[in-house]
């Protein structure tokens, strides 16, 4: 008990010391260059103390708990036993991972649509639209990504076939997307592709890139255990403006049946 709650301090002192910047920055703009008051300056402290604390907690758990099942996970999912994989082989078939496939899909949902960075663009978003985004949409928006990046970008790894035979048109197709898309939604749509790779989705996924790339015959863990990252990045963007862009034609399509027709 002793060695958690020490644990607890020194993350909470960690959390404090990264912090301390932010604020530092945040005060002497508003004393030096503002110069005026912070207002409400009791409710700020006690809303600092909250995220500090809030953040402490986060932290201590994520090592306690998450991080530890998701690479124990990523381990066991990817050692030789269960891929059925002896040693001897040269290559490997890419139609026999399906479960690794399915495992990655289901991780990046999760980590994405539990990410603290999404749900404060959500919900922030959905503050300045005046309830036009809804955050649980736009957030399951970016978790489909999330999934749809992280299971290519395993199969990427598994196939052997090189990075940048997806990233690049990838990209391509996001900037295609970009012309068509609301324009409302395209800054969001980019700023969703960040908050995508923060605090949860991160270590779990490297653990899954390496995992793969050192488990799998002819893969190399330096270069093709990362990149996942990339695709949980990429990913996102395309969901959004593709759910931005759907939204827009199923409205526009019940304008027009909601119209009484013309004599």
């Amino acid at each position: 008990m002793i060695d958690k709650l020490l644990s607890l301090w020194s993350t909470l002192l960690t959390t404090i010391w990264d912090i301390l910047p932010i604020i530092a920055i945040l005060v002497g703009a508003q004393v030096l260059i503002i110069r005026r008051r912070i207002a409400n300056l009791q409710r700020v402290l006690v809303g600092l103390l909250f995220v500090l604390l809030g953040m402490a907690f986060f932290l201590e758990g994520l090592e306690r708990a998450l991080f530890p099942i998701g690479k124990l996970m990523a381990e066991q999912l990817t050692a030789p036993a269960f891929l059925g994989l002896t040693g001897d082989e040269t290559s490997v078939d890419w139609r026999e991972f399906g479960w690794v496939y399915l495992f990655a899909l289901t991780l990046g949902f999760s980590t994405a649509i539990a990410e603290p960075s999404l749900m404060a663009v959500a919900l922030k978003a959905s503050q300045v639209s005046g309830g036009a985004i809804q955050p649980g949409k736009l957030r399951i928006a970016v978790a489909l990504g999330a999934a749809i990046g992280i299971a290519l970008g395993s199969f990427r790894i598994i196939s052997g076939i090189p990075l940048q035979y997806f990233i690049i048109p990838g990209y391509v197709l996001v900037l295609i997307q970009t012309w068509f898309a609301p324009r409302a939604m395209i800054a969001l749509a980019y700023d969703s592709g960040g908050v995508t790779t923060s605090t949860v989705t991160v270590p779990l996924v490297a653990a899954l890139g390496l995992g793969l790339s050192s488990h799998i015959p002819g893969r190399n863990p330096m270069l093709d255990g990362f990149g996942l990252i990339a695709f949980a990045s990429l990913f996102p963007m395309m969901t959004v403006m593709g759910y931005a862009q759907l939204s827009e034609w199923l409205a526009r399509r019940a304008g027009r049946a909601s119209q009484p027709n013309s004599p």
